[in-house]
């Protein structure tokens, strides 16, 4: 089973480079999208027959938003956090499927400046809640942009960058907290050590070509999947964002507990 997580940073700019091609070749099992910058009827996508298509648009016209094409018919679907101060930013979306939850997000970014990091730590608070209540009935599965780099490895320039947006004490720590509750950060699983694997990196001339990069966008899971993951990798080559996808495998006849 194939799982993909892209941050598209705007669906309709990301289909003009490429976007079907890579999801053609891919046919995943979960496309799961972010900062898809859409409403409701502002694009057509052909996917085939195959693809059921869920979508969380923002309020806000051309801001965050979320999407899930799957060819597995879930169980049932829901939007949001259940919390009327974080629905408006369409920032999740979760499928219940028989075997596990697929959760897909867009975390909050702090800002620059940090003017939005009260709010960023407390929707942590609320999305750790909410996750670790899915994951009392069954394995959860988490995808997205998370927005934070967790450990000094996850980015190119850790000391100049400490308590910068994206790598504050307090983010890092909401990190921790969220993998100590019962999941697991599939690519660091898998490769501990690893250096120079980046999922975002700055527009700035030159910042891609040299791999000036963070990993902010991740595959978490339920820890008792951890043997059900195959692999969990980067697809740093591929263009058309900002961000690259990720890319998780599992066998879910291999061993776990629901």
């Amino acid at each position: 089973m194939k799982l993909i997580s892209w941050n598209v940073n705007g669906l309709r700019a990301c289909v003009n480079k490429g976007f079907l091609g890579y999801f053609n070749e891919m046919d995943a099992d979960f496309f799961c999208l972010q900062e898809t910058k859409l409403q409701e009827g502002q694009i057509t996508l052909e996917l085939g027959e195959n693809y059921h298509m869920f979508w969380n648009y923002a309020e806000k016209k051309g801001y965050s938003g979320t999407a899930i094409f799957t060819k597995h018919k879930p169980l049932s679907v829901s939007y949001g956090l259940g919390e009327e101060d974080e629905d408006n930013e369409g920032r999740v979306i979760t499928l219940e499927l028989e075997d596990f939850y697929l959760v897909t997000v867009y975390t909050p970014n702090a800002r620059r400046d940090l003017s939005r990091l009260d709010f960023r730590l407390e929707w942590e608070e609320m999305f750790r809640s909410y996750l670790t209540k899915l994951d009392e009935h069954k394995p959860v599965i988490v995808c997205g942009d998370l927005n934070v780099a967790h450990q000094e490895i996850d980015l190119k320039n850790p000391k100049s960058n400490r308590g910068n947006s994206g790598f504050t004490d307090e983010e890092r720590e909401k990190m921790t907290r969220l993998l100590d509750a019962g999941f697991i950060d599939s690519f660091r699983q898998l490769y501990p050590d690893r250096t120079d694997a980046y999922t975002w990196w700055s527009y700035m001339p030159k910042i891609r070509e040299r791999n000036v990069g963070w990993r902010i966008d991740y595959f978490l899971a339920s820890a008792r999947l951890a043997p059900s993951i195959v692999d969990s990798c980067i697809d740093s080559l591929v263009l058309g964002s900002d961000h690259c996808p990720v890319v998780l495998t599992l066998d879910m006849t291999k061993g776990h507990e629901a």
